[in-house]
Protein backbone atom coordinates (compact mmCIF):
# COMPACT_ATOMS: atom_id res chain seq x y z
CA UNK A 1 0.00 0.00 0.00
CA UNK A 2 2.95 2.35 0.52
CA UNK A 3 4.00 2.10 -3.01
CA UNK A 4 0.57 3.12 -4.20
CA UNK A 5 0.51 5.48 -1.63
CA UNK A 6 3.63 7.24 -2.70
CA UNK A 7 2.58 7.15 -7.31
CA UNK A 8 -0.60 8.70 -5.95
CA UNK A 9 1.34 11.10 -4.65
CA UNK A 10 3.91 11.40 -7.23
CA UNK A 11 0.72 12.06 -10.30
CA UNK A 12 -1.09 14.52 -7.66
CA UNK A 13 2.46 16.56 -8.07
CA UNK A 14 2.27 16.09 -11.30
CA UNK A 15 -1.20 16.58 -12.52
CA UNK A 16 -2.49 19.14 -10.35
CA UNK A 17 0.03 22.25 -11.29
CA UNK A 18 -0.82 21.32 -14.66
CA UNK A 19 -4.74 21.01 -14.76
CA UNK A 20 -4.46 24.03 -12.49
CA UNK A 21 -2.81 26.03 -15.01
CA UNK A 22 -4.55 25.03 -17.96
CA UNK A 23 -8.29 25.53 -16.31
CA UNK A 24 -8.05 28.71 -13.85
CA UNK A 25 -10.62 27.83 -11.37
CA UNK A 26 -10.10 24.38 -10.94
CA UNK A 27 -8.57 22.41 -8.02
CA UNK A 28 -7.31 18.69 -7.92
CA UNK A 29 -8.39 17.40 -4.81
CA UNK A 30 -7.27 13.96 -5.05
CA UNK A 31 -5.58 11.47 -7.69
CA UNK A 32 -6.37 8.10 -6.14
CA UNK A 33 -4.92 4.30 -8.17
CA UNK A 34 -8.00 2.11 -8.81
CA UNK A 35 -5.87 -0.29 -9.90
CA UNK A 36 -2.29 -0.07 -11.61
CA UNK A 37 -3.54 0.96 -15.04
CA UNK A 38 -5.92 2.67 -14.10
CA UNK A 39 -6.96 6.26 -11.91
CA UNK A 40 -8.87 8.72 -10.93
CA UNK A 41 -8.50 12.50 -10.65
CA UNK A 42 -11.37 14.52 -8.42
CA UNK A 43 -11.64 17.88 -9.47
CA UNK A 44 -13.63 20.93 -8.70
CA UNK A 45 -14.67 24.26 -10.12
CA UNK A 46 -15.49 27.24 -8.50
CA UNK A 47 -18.61 27.05 -11.41
CA UNK A 48 -19.40 23.13 -10.25
CA UNK A 49 -18.16 19.97 -12.36
CA UNK A 50 -19.73 19.00 -15.23
CA UNK A 51 -19.07 16.66 -18.60
CA UNK A 52 -16.99 19.49 -20.76
CA UNK A 53 -15.16 20.04 -17.68
CA UNK A 54 -14.17 16.60 -17.03
CA UNK A 55 -13.34 15.95 -20.72
CA UNK A 56 -11.05 19.07 -20.74
CA UNK A 57 -9.29 17.51 -18.00
CA UNK A 58 -8.95 14.32 -19.62
CA UNK A 59 -7.44 16.48 -23.10
CA UNK A 60 -4.79 17.74 -20.90
CA UNK A 61 -3.51 14.43 -19.36
CA UNK A 62 -3.64 12.56 -22.29
CA UNK A 63 0.41 11.65 -22.28
CA UNK A 64 -0.52 10.04 -19.50
CA UNK A 65 -3.14 7.55 -21.56
CA UNK A 66 -0.54 5.72 -22.57
CA UNK A 67 0.39 4.25 -19.74
CA UNK A 68 -3.13 4.49 -17.60
CA UNK A 69 -6.90 4.83 -18.27
CA UNK A 70 -7.96 7.94 -16.92
CA UNK A 71 -11.55 8.70 -14.88
CA UNK A 72 -11.89 12.46 -14.13
CA UNK A 73 -14.91 12.82 -11.60
CA UNK A 74 -16.35 15.43 -9.56
CA UNK A 75 -15.73 15.07 -6.34
CA UNK A 76 -19.28 13.80 -4.68
CA UNK A 77 -20.90 14.14 -1.55
CA UNK A 78 -18.18 12.21 0.26
CA UNK A 79 -15.36 14.37 -1.09
CA UNK A 80 -11.92 13.45 -0.79
CA UNK A 81 -9.67 15.42 1.78
CA UNK A 82 -6.24 15.83 1.60
CA UNK A 83 -4.85 19.46 1.73
CA UNK A 84 -5.01 21.81 5.03
CA UNK A 85 -7.16 23.66 3.22
CA UNK A 86 -9.44 20.89 3.02
CA UNK A 87 -9.77 20.17 6.21
CA UNK A 88 -10.12 23.64 6.93
CA UNK A 89 -13.39 23.80 5.04
CA UNK A 90 -15.09 20.93 6.94
CA UNK A 91 -14.56 21.71 10.49
CA UNK A 92 -17.35 20.62 12.20
CA UNK A 93 -18.17 17.73 9.54
CA UNK A 94 -16.89 14.07 9.85
CA UNK A 95 -14.61 12.12 8.42
CA UNK A 96 -13.13 9.03 7.38
CA UNK A 97 -9.09 8.71 7.59
CA UNK A 98 -6.81 5.65 6.96
CA UNK A 99 -3.23 6.27 7.75
CA UNK A 100 -0.01 4.88 6.25
CA UNK A 101 0.15 2.86 9.27
CA UNK A 102 -3.41 1.28 7.98
CA UNK A 103 -5.12 3.02 10.78
CA UNK A 104 -8.75 3.97 10.21
CA UNK A 105 -10.66 6.53 11.59
CA UNK A 106 -13.71 8.34 12.15
CA UNK A 107 -14.34 11.41 13.53
CA UNK A 108 -15.50 15.00 14.05
CA UNK A 109 -12.82 17.66 12.50
CA UNK A 110 -12.15 19.99 15.16
CA UNK A 111 -9.48 21.66 14.11
CA UNK A 112 -6.94 21.90 10.85
CA UNK A 113 -3.75 23.10 11.39
CA UNK A 114 -0.90 23.74 9.16
CA UNK A 115 1.24 20.51 10.15
CA UNK A 116 -2.12 18.42 10.95
CA UNK A 117 -5.93 17.80 11.91
CA UNK A 118 -7.69 17.00 15.29
CA UNK A 119 -10.22 14.88 15.22
CA UNK A 120 -12.87 14.08 18.00
CA UNK A 121 -13.36 9.67 17.63
CA UNK A 122 -15.40 7.94 20.71
CA UNK A 123 -14.98 11.15 23.00
CA UNK A 124 -11.06 10.86 22.60
CA UNK A 125 -9.31 14.08 20.73
CA UNK A 126 -6.86 12.35 18.03
CA UNK A 127 -4.15 14.80 16.41
CA UNK A 128 -3.10 12.88 12.84
CA UNK A 129 -0.37 14.86 10.58
CA UNK A 130 -1.16 15.12 6.77
CA UNK A 131 2.22 13.23 5.24
CA UNK A 132 0.54 10.14 7.43
CA UNK A 133 -2.41 10.45 5.52
CA UNK A 134 -3.26 7.73 3.15
CA UNK A 135 -6.85 8.76 1.33
CA UNK A 136 -9.51 10.56 3.52
CA UNK A 137 -12.61 11.80 2.74
CA UNK A 138 -16.14 13.62 4.06
CA UNK A 139 -18.74 11.10 5.72
CA UNK A 140 -22.42 11.31 4.33
CA UNK A 141 -24.73 11.61 7.22
CA UNK A 142 -28.98 11.42 6.87
CA UNK A 143 -29.73 14.91 6.87
CA UNK A 144 -26.43 16.45 5.35
CA UNK A 145 -27.44 17.35 2.58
Amino acid sequence: MAATHEKERQLTREIAPKVERAVPGTEVLAVELTSPERFTVYVDHVQGVDPALCERVTAILRDYLRDYSIDVSSPGVERPLRKPSHFRNVVGRRVAVRTNERHRLRGEVVAAGESSVTLQTDGESVDIPYEAIVRSNLIEEAGTR
